[in-house]
Formats: structure tokens, C-alpha cells, sequence
């Protein structure tokens, strides 16, 4: 393959994979806008007009505001490739050191500090101007400066020893970098699932023990019912920041926690509770988190064995606007090209993925209407859409697409059925 061809297949993919995007997110506002103005007769008397046009225009907000983040993403990843910006940025690094380990690392930190500033200000808009219109961002701007910079340092501190260790593979771990380069980026993983509950998480939220009393009690016996090894039980302060609620297992092994918004906790009754928890167990009982990392990491491998090939073409870094002075010289060029990339293969496949996501779904719901009762998970899910405004109506096409979760009126249709 040539350079020029290779552009030509570089830019038809990233025109298909907008055009796709675009056309599913109008599907989506028009599907949604029209349906805003009657409750879906499964939801009637359960979800009130209001909160259902609440939804819709939610919703709408949430996918103007995505369509946004493709146009400036695209913008930027075209300006780095064809407009030469990642070989400006490997220019800068170059002239900061002639050490090849240092100015890749250095590549990297331009790169993440450009994309950075580039989606800043959606980001901001996303948080102080969708979310608080609709009521439910609770963040001070000092909250979230200081997110901000507890972000930026803790991606330092994980992501450039691990940044180092793939490029010093990359650079002398031979024709087999890329097997043990994924070992060591799957090491990295597992340990952070370790990390992440006592030492990363309470760097940004809250974590009380739960209270003593009814919900407490069932959860207890619940987890009693379902032979499920815990450490504890606790409550994150999500309200500081959101108002949005939310259930969650962290850690490994029998180091395992179980955490629940204290927005949720305010929302559900102790049976919708138990039912929730019981949907969180079903995931684990089943061995969804088990099989999802399995693919996670099967792909991670596959994406480093083509990564191991594609770098030694100079097509692949001419075809994407990058001179051989500043592709073929550069691990870290190469890392970020194929990550340009890569999404462009990947999108068209996700109904794929979001089908197995559903599909654990389903299980896991299963798996709740025996331990514990299909008909107060229903409840619970009713009111977590309300709470979250959660659209009742997606556009079918865009749901296959983006949502990890079934439709409510499948989900709850299904719920009913094994109640």
C-alpha cells in the first residue's frame, strides 16, 4: 500500500464513521421529540408528563451536545494528522531532548495536554451548563478545579511509569514487544482494580459504612442467600457532585466492596435496594466482569499485534501526514496514530458489543427476579429513570448502537413477565 491510498481510506473512514454518527444522533432527537408529549402507556401513572418531557429534552441536550464533541474531535484528530500537528509536537520534543525514551514520553504529555485543552470547554459546558440546567449538577467551580487537579496529577502518577515501560519495550524488547507489552499493560490493570477502592477512589469521594437498619438487614441476608465474600458495605457522597444515582461493586477477590450513591439510598425503599444489589450480585454470579475483561484483554492483544506490523510501514505514517524524520524514529508517534485509528474500525461494530452488554443485562435481571423480587427492580429501575431522566422512548437503530442497558420498556416488559 502506498501513502496516498492509505489517506484516501483514512478520510473515507473518518467521512463514513461522522456520517454514521450524525444520522444516528438525528434519528435519535427526532424519535425522542416525538414522542415527548404522552407517556408510553406501560409507564402511565408511574412517570408523570413532566418528568417524561423532562427526559426528552434532557436527552436532546445530552446528544447536541455529543455531536459537538464528534465535530471538535474530528477537527482535532485531522489537525494532528493531515495538518501536521503531532509532527509540530514531536518538533517541540525533539528539541527538548535527544534521549528517545524522554522525548516520546515527552510526545505523549504534548499530545494529552493538547486534546486536553481542545475539549475543555465541552467539558465545562457539559458539567455547569447541560447538567445544571436540568438539575442535577451539585459541583462548585472549586470542586471541580480541585477534581481537576487530582485528575491531572493521578494520570501522571499511573500513566507515565506505565507510558515508559511500553515504549522501553517498544524500543528493546525485540520482535515480541508487543506479547509483552500487553503483559505488562494487563498487569497494570489488575492492579489498579486493587488500587481503586482503598487508595484512588477516596482521593475524590466520600466512603461511610453503611447505617444500621432495614436496608442493611436485607442487603446482609441477601449477600447471606447468595454465598457472596465482601469486605463491606458502603455510602459515597455522590450528591456533592451529582444528583444522579448510582450502585456499584469495587475491588477483587474477597477484598470486594459494594458502594451506594447516597442519592440512591434517599431515592429507593429498602426492598427496591435489595432488588438492585440482587441485579448487581446477578453480574457477578454469572461471570460477566470475568468474560468482559477476557475480551478486553483479547483485543488489547490482537490491537498490539497489528500495532507490531503497521509500525514498520512508512505508509502508515506518511499516509497520516507525519514525515519519516518524525514516524519512523518514534514509538510514541506510532502508539498515537493507531489510536486515531483504531475507533474508525471499531464504531461500526458496536451493536455487536452493546448486544453481549445487553445480553448480561438480561442475565443479571434474571438473576435478581430469583433472589430477591422482579417486581420491586422494576419499581427501582422506574425510579431511577425519572431520577437520572432517562428517555423512555430511544430511537431503536441509535440504542443498538450507544446503549449498554435495554430499552425501559423491554426491560421492564421482561421484569413483569418473571414477576
Amino acid at each position: 500500500m502506498n501513502a496516498a491510498t492509505f489517506t484516501l481510506i483514512f478520510l473515507a473512514l473518518y467521512a463514513l464513521n461522522l456520517a454514521l454518527k450524525f444520522w444516528l444522533d438525528a434519528r435519535q432527537m427526532r424519535h425522542v421529540r416525538a414522542h415527548r408529549d404522552q407517556v408510553p402507556q406501560q409507564f402511565a401513572g408511574k412517570i408523570t408528563l413532566p418528568a417524561h418531557q423532562k427526559a426528552a429534552d434532557y436527552t436532546i441536550a445530552k446528544t447536541r451536545l455529543g455531536i459537538a464533541d464528534e465535530v471538535v474531535g474530528a477537527a482535532l484528530a485531522l489537525a494532528l494528522t493531515l495538518g501536521g500537528g503531532l509532527a509540530w509536537l514531536y518538533g517541540i520534543a525533539a528539541g527538548l531532548t535527544d534521549q528517545p525514551l524522554l522525548r516520546d514520553l515527552a510526545l505523549l504529555v504534548g499530545y494529552a495536554l493538547v486534546a486536553g485543552v481542545v475539549g475543555l470547554p465541552l467539558s465545562i459546558y457539559g458539567t455547569f451548563g447541560v447538567e445544571a440546567r436540568f438539575g442535577f449538577n451539585k459541583m462548585t467551580w472549586q470542586l471541580w478545579l480541585v477534581d481537576l487537579a487530582k485528575g491531572l496529577l493521578l494520570g501522571a502518577a499511573l500513566g507515565l511509569p506505565l507510558a515508559a515501560l511500553v515504549l522501553w519495550l517498544m524500543q528493546s524488547a525485540g520482535a515480541l514487544w508487543w506479547l509483552y507489552a500487553w503483559l505488562a499493560w494487563t498487569a497494570f490493570q489488575l492492579l489498579l482494580l486493587v488500587l481503586y477502592p482503598t487508595f484512588i477512589a477516596p482521593l475524590f469521594n466520600k466512603f461511610s459504612p453503611l447505617e444500621d437498619g432495614a436496608v442493611k438487614q436485607r442487603i446482609e441476608a441477601l449477600l447471606a442467600r447468595c454465598g457472596f465474600q465482601f469486605k463491606g458495605l458502603f455510602v459515597m457522597d455522590g450528591s456533592k457532585r451529582s444528583s444522579h444515582g448510582n450502585a456499584y461493586f469495587t475491588g477483587f477477590g474477597a477484598a470486594r466492596r459494594i458502594v451506594f450513591f447516597d442519592t440512591l439510598l434517599k431515592s429507593l425503599e429498602p426492598a427496591e435496594v435489595e432488588a438492585v444489589l440482587a441485579h448487581e450480585l446477578g453480574h457477578f454470579k454469572r461471570r460477566h466482569i470475568i468474560k468482559r475483561m477476557i475480551w478486553i484483554f483479547a483485543a488489547s492483544l490482537l490491537f498490539l499485534w497489528l500495532l507490531s506490523l503497521l509500525m514498520t510501514q512508512p505508509w502508515f505514517y506518511a499516509g497520516l501526514g507525519v514525515p519519516p524524520a518524525a514516524g519512523g524514529q518514534s514509538n510514541a508517534m506510532a502508539l498515537l496514530l493507531f489510536a486515531l485509528v483504531v475507533p474508525l474500525v471499531t464504531f461500526p461494530l458496536s451493536p455487536l458489543f452493546s448486544a453481549y452488554s445487553r445480553k448480561h443485562e438480561f442475565e443479571a435481571d434474571a438473576y435478581a427476579a430469583a433472589q430477591a423480587s422482579a417486581g420491586d427492580l422494576a419499581h427501582s429501575l422506574v425510579k431511577m429513570y425519572e431520577d437520572n431522566a432517562s428517555t423512555l422512548t430511544p430511537d431503536p437503530l441509535h440504542s443498538a448502537f450507544y446503549d449498554s442497558h435495554p430499552p425501559a420498556a423491554v426491560r421492564i416488559a421482561r421484569l413483569q413477565a418473571a414477576g
